[in-house]
């Protein structure tokens, strides 16, 4: 899956995240930024990371701003700002995921 326009999912709002997308150079460029960085911020990484694996991405920039989110949120919002930046708003593969 390509990444095809920039796209945002989420809100700054406490135990959400902001998921910020746009096509990236040939990698995955990753940036967070979170409150608990130090006691959360490998986990969160995994999460952002295996759901754009689950996605077929590996050419995008991505930056998150966390503000407590839980996993299954994290996921979510990785999943919008794809299926956003694609214009998909019809069959979204949703038990796939």
């Amino acid at each position: 899956m390509k990444i095809t326009q920039p796209a945002i999912a989420g809100t700054m709002e406490s135990s959400d995240c902001q998921v910020t997308l746009e096509e990236g150079n040939g990698k995955i460029d990753f940036s967070l930024q979170s409150d608990v960085i130090h006691q959360y911020g490998n986990e969160i990484r995994k999460v952002v990371l295996d759901t754009l694996k689950k996605l077929q991405i590996d050419d995008v920039r991505i930056s998150v701003v966390d503000k407590g989110a839980l996993d299954c949120t994290i996921r979510a919002r990785v999943e919008a700002a794809v299926y956003r930046s694609r214009k998909q708003m019809d069959d979204i593969p949703w038990k796939e995921l």
